[in-house]
């Protein structure tokens, strides 16, 4: 049985998230998490032995070392959003110094931020903990506002800073998407030869995904195909939003789709939503993190939990999260991540 506090956070929804069995997509076809993941997977692909060790060094990392799973601190949004929006809660992290302690002291097998974040305390912390270099960013200080992800560094840069990996995010479905592909490609083609890893931010944009009231940015079957082209440009993890509905290929009337996804393949569960989002990661080849979302104050930890719960039993590989843990104090934040953790801890939550 899960921890009981597991249990707790979980609420009215602990029966049906805990004791769902999947049978759209048999956890017999996934490549689900374990301590050998980088031995049974990535070592038969095309990835350099560098790359394999970058990736293990990753896995091997943190509280959630040598299990299979990922819990990533990401903080990026001091672009995204702006200093202020982010920080403003807790501007103790306006120095990008406490948020790799953050990820220290929060047991995280890596810590994901920007060129300047990572550069100015590289010397001191590139050692200590995995080092992602997020490369590409969305800022909103230009007028009118523009959506498009726009190189911040270059790859060679990062690797010298001592990265073990790079992050980016590609805006799928958006007018400036065919670039992206064919930047982030070429980006990821050579931190791959010079022995890094890659994660990507699997993101839809685009405001035609809003239907009748509905938002579909985050429908399973759209997220999912996000996924699969992730994977397709060679993208060792991909970051994905947890589902919240599904028939976004419907409502949208974009691309093609196929009856049997919705009749067979998925369910109105979110583990067997989530599945499907592994399931086009090469059924978990790349491995699946889905990401921890906005804060919420109150709530956050339940809703963190809930995901890791999730995200677990779909067959995916952890968490991402950043705001849930660096918009409050530093204790309240650690606790949060190793809460999360908790969750792939705990043995008695099994892939569904």
């Amino acid at each position: 049985m899960a921890d009981s506090k597991i249990i707790e956070l979980l609420g009215s929804d602990a029966e049906m998230l805990l004791n769902h069995k999947c049978s759209t997509i048999d956890k017999s076809m996934i490549h689900a998490p374990s301590p050998n993941h980088v031995d049974e997977v990535w070592a038969l692909s095309n990835r350099n032995p560098q790359v394999l060790r970058s990736l293990q060094q990753i896995l091997g990392h943190g509280r959630l070392g040598n299990t299979g799973y990922v819990s990533i601190l990401p903080v990026d949004q001091g672009i995204e959003h702006s200093g202020g929006a982010s920080f403003a809660p807790n501007p103790i992290y306006f120095d990008p110094e406490n948020i790799v302690k953050l990820a220290i002291e929060g047991g995280c097998n890596a810590v994901a931020s920007t060129f300047g974040v990572l550069g100015a305390v590289a010397r001191k912390y590139a050692h200590k903990i995995p080092f992602v270099v997020k490369i590409n960013h969305n800022e909103l200080l230009s007028y009118p506002e523009s959506y498009d992800q726009i190189m911040f560094g270059t790859i060679k840069e990062a690797w010298e800073m001592g990265a073990v990996a790079v992050g980016a995010t590609i805006y799928f479905g958006s007018p400036e998407s065919n670039k992206q592909i064919v930047e982030v490609a070429k980006a990821f083609e050579y931190a791959h030869s010079l022995g890094m890893a890659t994660i990507l931010w699997c993101y839809l944009r685009n405001s035609a995904f809003k239907v009748d009231g509905v938002d579909y940015h985050a429908s399973s079957d759209l997220t999912g195909q996000a996924n699969h082209l992730g994977v397709t440009i060679q993208a060792d993890i991909i970051k994905q939003k947890l589902p919240t509905n599904n028939g976004g290929y419907n409502a949208v009337k974009v691309g093609k789709t196929n009856k049997l996804v919705y009749e067979k393949l998925t369910t109105d569960n979110p583990i067997d939503l989530a599945r499907y989002q592994v399931a086009n990661c090469y059924m978990g080849r790349a491995g699946l993190i889905n990401s921890g979302g906005e804060s919420k104050g109150a709530t956050d930890l339940a809703d963190a939990v809930r995901t890791a719960v999730i995200n677990k039993r779909a067959g995916g590989m952890g968490l991402i999260s950043g705001r849930k843990a660096f918009q409050k104090d530093m204790k309240v934040g650690v606790e949060l991540l190793n809460a999360i953790q908790d969750v792939y801890l705990d043995d008695s939550i099994t892939i569904a």
